[in-house]
């Protein structure tokens, strides 16, 4: 949950580079997704951003109304649900991409294929090859389905000058300020089964009964932080087989041009700047010319390693394509966040890949030695990727040790021995 001030000068804006939108926020039948709540507890100012109904349809030639394969798409993405209450047990595990096999849905062109990513990668943060069909259809449905417990189809995106972060500042502010560590990085965590150790990088050590890591899960799968002793192998195949995406490598530019406030690309190339939002509309920030685009997975990785000139060079290449015989200067303002490189995240969220089982995930959430405790939005298995799964998470693993804590009925999320693969 990070802002940034972005804009042309006298003409500057609150954005945000990490969580934009409170998804689902509250059905008819009143189930309200916790932060939305909190949104309106602390008055967060958000504008409902319908990502399907307000797009408009791009390829290299500019503007081409292809929506009726865009209909067709959201059509065989809601299908996917059906196949998974068909599948037998054995085929849990398979991707996403077997599921559209299995309907018939075969995208060919590049339009086809862009419509498919805007309803699975865009989603996800990775390819339909790289994501489980029976977790992206169930996912999708406990965060939008009401009918199963999800929240509605309403995306509420956060245009607060405060930023979405103010919703933790805000809970933060009431809890004792001298309890509260900050600009502190963890280096190193010892653990047994009589207490916890935690160094910092400068040296000092904090000791306690219980610790509870929410480190995201690339900061985990890359080593930043150290444990003593290593992980139990069954704890480190849980973290090392799901995978951390990089939805958000996100790019923000200012070109006098008018857009929709949702647009489609399609490319030849699959996952080349595909989705793009305007911000210059009467509902969010008029006349600010700000538009930003998204891309994910390997595509993602591969603009990380290029300079920001090389990477707005790309995005203003098919921003002109978008809009030919439009003269479309370089932009005032251009602002791309490096998720992947920064050591404090390795990545924006979890998704979960077909060879992940279910017991993988009930591990990645088990306690070692009844000490180290683990929440995130990576643990959530209805809600991973989401950011009310962080919420459900803390919030159920913090209520369990609370009760250990207090002796009250300690009961610890234990692991799963046999859902290590078995060696080759």
């Amino acid at each position: 949950m990070q802002s940034f001030t972005f804009g042309a000068p006298g003409r500057q804006y609150t954005l945000e580079s990490g969580a934009n939108w409170v998804q689902g926020t509250e059905s008819d039948s009143g189930t309200e997704n916790p932060v939305w709540g909190l949104a309106k507890a602390h008055g967060l100012k958000t504008q409902e951003n319908d990502w399907e109904g307000s797009i408009t349809t791009y390829d290299a030639t500019g503007q081409v109304d292809y929506l009726d394969t865009f209909q067709e798409s959201l059509y065989q993405f809601e299908s996917l649900g059906a196949v998974v209450r068909q599948t037998s047990r054995r085929l849990v595990n398979v991707s996403a991409r077997t599921g559209y096999s299995l309907i018939g849905a075969k995208p060919r062109t590049a339009h086809a294929m862009a419509c498919e990513y805007f309803q699975i990668d865009w989603d996800t943060g990775d390819s339909p090859e790289k994501s489980s069909l029976v977790a992206t259809a169930s996912v999708s449905n406990f965060t939008y389905n009401p009918a199963v417990g999800g929240f509605g189809n309403t995306n509420a995106m956060s245009i607060d000058r405060r930023g979405i972060k103010t919703l933790v500042k805000a809970e933060q502010a009431r809890l004792p300020q001298n309890q509260i560590l900050l600009n502190a990085t963890v280096k190193e965590i010892a653990y047994s089964t009589t207490g916890v150790d935690v160094t910092l990088e400068d040296g000092r050590v904090l000791k306690a009964d219980y610790v509870l890591t929410t480190f995201s899960l690339g900061v985990l799968q890359a080593d930043d932080v150290t444990f003593a002793p290593p992980l139990p192998h069954w704890k480190q195949e849980a973290i090392h087989k799901k995978t951390m995406v990089m939805l958000r490598p996100t790019t923000r530019v200012i070109p006098p041009v008018t857009a929709p406030q949702m647009g489609l690309y399609a490319d030849s190339e699959r996952g080349r700047y595909p989705v793009w939002q305007s911000l210059d509309d009467p509902n969010f920030f008029p006349g600010s010319g700000i538009l930003f685009v998204t891309v994910t997975g390997d595509f993602s990785l591969r603009i990380e390693g290029l300079n920001d000139s090389q990477v707005q060079n790309e995005v203003m290449g098919v921003l002109r394509s978008m809009f030919p015989g439009v003269t479309v200067p370089d932009p005032i303002a251009f602002h791309f966040p490096r998720w992947h490189s920064d050591p404090l995240f390795r990545g924006s969220f979890s998704n979960w890949p077909p060879f992940y089982r279910a017991e993988h995930q009930l591990n990645l959430n088990a306690t070692v030695d009844d000490r180290l405790w683990f929440a995130g939005e990576a643990t959530s298995t209805k809600y991973f990727g989401f950011l009310h799964g962080a919420y459900f998470s803390g919030l159920e693993v913090a209520t369990a040790m609370i009760k250990c804590i207090r002796g009250r009925g300690c009961v610890v999320p234990a692991h799963v021995a046999d859902a290590v693969d078995p060696p080759l």
